[in-house]
């Protein structure tokens, strides 16, 4: 029997239950939705090329930012984690020089091996991302061959879960486990997908997101070194604290936020230059605290306020790492709601500067605090202003939480999810 006929027939009498369960961080009985999402990629790839003999399966997750808000683009620390929604994917070397990869909903992506140089004209294109990251491997010296993939997605886009970031770290696997027997390490796949996304896609991007994807579990990282960052896996299991994380939905309009955000690290900037130094890991905090009264005339109160946020929420993002790595969740719950509470009030990502009438983010924020009380925490979740609030809510509270939360938000805004202890990998 074909090996892949093998592997259907094992998905289909739930073999993998106890793999799939541990991947997807729920119990081997509830384990058959996800052997099914691997049989239908499979049967997707054989309807768009054909049958293969040894079809290989694939998953990237999303990732969530825990700790460290707008610290990494001033070379501080942060703390994020690979959840279980994920892309998940069905691919086979084809024996051409080409990569087909055929994502569901989407057109068909080709991209010719000998071809591996950026376009601008793929900017924004999945097919820009293939391209990036093949070349990447092959600048590496390690062997790129063609093949083809289908993928299935259900990272939930525009929610701040990076489902870009997922992509490039699947394609990175996909070779990894097709072409180059493993060997190629977690971080040198998060690498060559920052790199594709920055060169080849055309959209800055800090690392952070591919580094929490292709490491997974939690991942605490220190961009004190942009080049080669520290990073340390932190090993802790989320499923025995009793609580789970929501991703919550605001519903606010994210278009025309460019500025918003560019604020930011523009006035964070500002104050460092004050002490001719570039970003504000290199300022020492006792000599910002020392030189505010100056500040506030040269930079104004609110730079002078998002630099404080910087200072203590790079901290409280290794804070957070430590308490996790204790198994102290309380302590961690505690430093969670001192940064969504620094966010707020200092870096002030929640409302956009003279907006009243819509205040979405705040709202939900309220809701959070209105519904959990002491019980829990919460935050606003990535670059802020619209998007999404993340929280985490004590089970016993779970069906009540959302029900509250949805009342005010709409129906499906609250995502209930889960931190997925594995990365990016080849499901064997």
């Amino acid at each position: 029997m074909e090996l892949t006929e093998i592997l259907k027939k094992d998905l289909k009498n739930n073999k993998f239950k106890e793999e799939l369960a541990e991947i997807y961080c729920v119990k081997p009985a509830k384990t058959a939705f996800y052997a099914e999402r691997f049989l239908n990629v499979i049967d997707n790839f054989e309807k768009t090329f054909a049958p293969a003999e040894h079809i290989s399966l694939f998953s990237a997750p999303g990732r969530t930012e825990i700790g460290g808000n707008h610290t990494d683009h001033q070379h501080g620390c942060i703390l994020a984690a690979s959840i279980n929604l994920d892309i998940i994917a069905a691919a086979a070397p084809n024996n051409q020089n080409i990569i087909r990869i055929q994502s569901e909903g989407y057109p068909l992506d080709v991209i010719n091996l000998d071809e591996l140089q950026p376009d601008k004209r793929e900017y924004n294109q999945a097919k820009a991302l293939i391209r990036g990251v093949a070349a990447k491997f092959k600048a590496a010296g390690y062997e790129v061959k063609g093949f083809d993939a289908y993928t299935s997605s259900n990272v939930l886009k525009g929610s701040g879960l990076s489902s870009s970031a997922a992509f490039e770290v699947l394609i990175g696997n996909i070779i990894n486990g097709l072409f180059c027997n493993g060997k190629v390490s977690a971080v040198e796949i998060a690498k060559a997908g920052q790199d594709a996304e920055n060169i080849y896609f055309g959209k800055p991007s800090g690392l952070m997101d591919q580094m929490a994807s292709s490491v997974g579990s939690a991942v605490a990282i220190d961009f004190k070194d942009t080049e080669n960052p520290k990073i340390q896996k932190v090993n802790f299991d989320f499923t025995k604290t009793g609580y789970a994380l929501c991703i919550i939905d605001s519903g606010a309009d994210h278009s025309d936020l460019t500025d918003e955000y560019a604020t930011i690290p523009a006035e964070m900037k500002t104050i460092a230059e004050f002490f001719n130094k570039k970003y504000l890991r290199e300022v020492n905090k006792d000599e910002f605290i020392k030189h505010i009264p100056q500040l506030r005339k040269k930079a104004g109160d609110r730079a002078v306020l998002r630099a404080l946020h910087y200072f203590n929420d790079s901290e409280r993002a290794k804070e957070e790492a430590k308490a996790l790595q204790n198994g102290d969740f309380t302590k961690f719950l505690s430093i969670i709601n001192k940064s969504g509470k620094s966010s707020f009030m200092y870096l002030q990502n929640v409302n956009v500067c003279g907006s009243s009438a819509e205040q979405a983010v705040a709202v939900v924020l309220a809701m959070c605090d209105e519904v959990l009380k002491d019980r829990g925490a919460f935050r606003v979740h990535g670059g802020g202003f619209a998007g999404t609030v993340q929280a985490f809510v004590p089970e016993e509270l779970l069906d009540e939480f959302k029900t509250r939360i949805e009342a005010v938000t709409g129906i499906g805004t609250c995502h209930i999810l889960s931190i997925r202890p594995y990365g990016g990998i080849q499901f064997k």
